[in-house]
């Protein structure tokens, strides 16, 4: 199993924002487990955990975006706006043991 970890560190002021957006864009994804906010760490940070049986599987979730669903793309249009609100991003992959 394959846990991932979409990290942004949000603009000061936007990381509730951009977790409520995540949050009502994303409605209905499966892979996704939860949206965190920090209580810790580095400030202004949102965490969008995502569940995967395998690296195949999180690399087929990318394909789906070459011919995305109605579905798709309303979720794009939920997210209009989001890259004004953070700084910058990564992304980590674990495999649970």
């Amino acid at each position: 199993m394959i846990i991932v970890h979409d990290i942004f560190v949000c603009k000061p002021g936007n990381a509730s924002k951009l977790a409520k957006k995540f949050k009502e864009a994303m409605v209905g994804n499966k892979e996704l487990q939860c949206i965190m906010t920090d209580m810790s760490g580095q400030y202004n940070r949102v965490i969008m955990v995502s569940q995967y049986e395998s690296l195949t599987a999180w690399e087929k979730s990318w394909d789906q975006w070459k011919n995305p669903t109605e579905e798709m793309k309303k979720m794009d249009e939920a997210m209009a706006g989001y890259q004004e609100m953070y700084r910058t991003g990564s992304r980590e992959l674990y495999q649970v043991a």
